[in-house]
C-alpha cells in the first residue's frame, strides 16, 4: 500500500506507512544517469553522486555530513546508474525528519568546493584503475561496451580516466543544474509515518524548488557492435560475458524473460548452475542476468573458468541457452515462477527495500505496479511465451561475447558464437 503526492513544482512524493516498523527509509530518485552524457563528460552524474557528499553550507565537511546520520545510528549511500541516481538513508523512526532534511540539503545545498572537487577527482581515478585491475568486475563493462559500443550505455558508469580528469567545476555544475530540478526527482519514504505528515514536510523544504524539465537521454541501438570484445591479459582465471540484447523494462515479455533468466542461470538449481559447475566442474561463479533500460535490454551470462577450459565452458553454455528451442517443462517454469514471487517478497521485507520498489517504478515507468500486481503478470505467463520470446532472442547474429584472459585472438571466439 501506498500514497503518491505531486508538489505544485512537479516533484512526486510517495510514502508507504508500516505501522510496525521501527525504521525510516528515504529514497531521492534523480532521472540522470551515464546514459544522458555527451563523450566530453563522460562519468558526470557518477562524480556528481560524490561530490553531494563533500560538503553543503549548513555541513560544511564530509565529516559533519556523516555525522549526521551515523550520529543518529543510521545508514546512508548513494548510487549512480546508467538511467537514474538513488541517493538514500534509513534511521529509526523518531528520526525521519534528520533523515529527509539530511538529504535534501545534499541535493540544494551542497557547494562543489574546487579543492574538494580536485580530491574526489583522484579518487575516481583511483576507482577506475581498481575496476580495470578486477576482470571479474571488469568484464561485464566489456560486456556493455560490446552490446552498445560508443553508445551511452556501451560506456562505464564513471566515465573514463581522461573525462574524469579533464572535467571543470563548471561543467559539474551546469550538469547537476539541467537534470536536478523537481520533475526529475522523486521521494519515496517507507516507515511508520503518515502521508500527510511527510508531505508537509518536504513541502516546506522544497516547495519553492524551481527548474524546468531535461532532455531525454539518447535512444539505444538494437542490435550488438561487436561480435568479440578481447583484453589479452595475464589471468589465473579466465572471464567471460556471453551476451544477447533484450526487452526494455516497458516491454510486454519482461516478465516472462525474467522467468526465462531464472530457468537458464539464477540460483543454485538453475540449468547453467547444474550443467557447468555441478556436472562439469568448469567453474566456481557461473551466473546469468537481466539488464533493463527504457527502450532496450540485454541478458548475459557470466563464468570463470580456467583458461585452458574456457572453449569447453563456452560450448557448453551455448548448448544450455540452445535448450530452449524445446518447450520448458511445466514443473520447471512453476517452480522459477515460485522462485521469482519469493524473492521478491523476501527483499521486500525492510523499508529501504519497500521505498526503492516504490520509488524506481514512478521514476521508470511513472505508474507503480503494486506486489500483487506483478504476481498476477508472472503467474499469466506461459510455456509458449517461454519459447517464442527465447526463439526471438536466442539467435545467432545476436550473440556477442567478452573475455578477459591470456589469448590473443578474437577469431578463435568468433568461430565458436553459434549453436549447436
Amino acid at each position: 500500500m501506498y500514497q503518491k503526492s505531486r508538489l505544485a513544482n512537479g516533484l512526486r512524493v510517495i510514502t508507504s506507512t508500516i505501522p510496525h516498523a521501527r525504521s525510516v527509509s528515504v529514497t531521492f530518485f534523480v532521472r540522470v544517469g551515464s546514459r544522458f552524457e555527451p563523450p566530453a563528460i563522460q562519468g558526470a552524474s557518477h562524480f556528481i553522486e560524490h561530490m553531494l557528499f563533500k560538503g553543503t553550507e549548513k555541513r560544511p565537511t564530509p565529516k559533519d555530513i556523516s555525522e549526521a546520520i551515523e550520529g543518529i545510528g543510521g545508514y546512508f549511500n548513494a548510487e549512480a546508474g546508467k538511467e537514474l541516481t538513488a541517493y538514500w538513508d534509513k534511521v529509526a523512526d523518531r528520526h525521519w525528519k534528520t533523515a529527509v532534511e539530511v538529504l535534501i540539503d545534499l541535493l540544494r545545498h551542497s557547494k562543489f568546493a574546487a579543492d574538494e572537487i580536485e580530491k574526489e577527482r583522484r579518487v575516481i581515478a583511483e576507482e577506475l584503475g581498481m575496476i580495470s585491475d578486477s576482470p571479474g568486475d571488469w568484464v561485464h563493462v566489456l560486456a556493455d561496451e560490446a552490446m552498445w559500443g560508443d553508445r551511452p550505455l556501451g560506456r562505464d558508469v564513471a566515465g573514463t580516466r581522461e573525462s574524469v580528469l579533464a572535467m571543470t567545476r563548471d561543467q559539474l555544475l551546469d550538469w547537476f543544474n539541467q537534470y536536478y530540478v523537481p520533475e526529475n526527482l522523486v521521494v519515496s519514504i517507507a516507515g511508520p509515518i503518515g502521508h500527510e505528515a511527510v508531505l508537509d514536510f518536504v513541502g516546506v523544504h522544497l516547495g519553492d524548488w524551481v527548474g524546468a524539465p531535461s532532455a531525454p537521454c539518447e535512444p539505444a541501438g538494437a542490435s550488438p557492435t561487436r561480435k568479440v570484445l578481447l583484453k589479452s591479459k595475464r589471468t589465473e582465471q579466465a572471464h567471460f560475458c556471453l551476451a544477447v540484447p533484450g526487452v526494455s523494462y516497458t516491454h510486454p515479455d519482461r516478465f516472462a524473460l525474467d522467468l526465462l533468466n531464472i530457468i537458464l542461470g539464477e540460483g543454485m538449481s538453475s540449468r547453467l548452475f547444474l550443467e557447468i559447475r555441478e556436472k562439469r566442474g568448469l567453474a566456481y561463479d557461473v551466473h546469468s542476468y537481466v539488464n533493463q533500460y527504457v527502450d532496450t535490454g540485454s541478458v548475459v551470462v557470466y563464468a570463470g573458468v580456467e583458461p585452458g577450459r574456457i572453449d569447453e565452458a563456452l560450448q557448453a553454455t551455448l548448448s544450455e541457452i540452445a535448450r530452449f528451442a524445446e518447450p520448458v517443462p511445466e514443473e520447471e517454469l512453476a517452480r522459477a515462477k515460485e522462485f521469482w514471487k519469493g524473492r521478491m517478497l523476501l527483499r521486500l521485507e525492510d523499508t529501504r527495500s519497500i521505498a526503492a520498489w516504490l520509488g524506481a517504478q514512478e521514476l521508470l515507468l511513472n505508474e507503480i505496479m503494486t506486489v500483487e500486481d506483478v504476481i498476477a503478470q508472472i503467474d499469466q505467463v506461459e510455456v509458449v511465451d517461454l519459447q517464442r520470446l527465447a526463439q526471438q532472442l536466442f539467435v545467432p547474429e545476436n550473440l556477442c561475447l567478452a573475455v578477459i584472459g591470456p589469448y590473443r585472438s578474437e577469431d578463435r571466439f568468433v568461430k565458436q558464437l553459434r549453436f549447436p
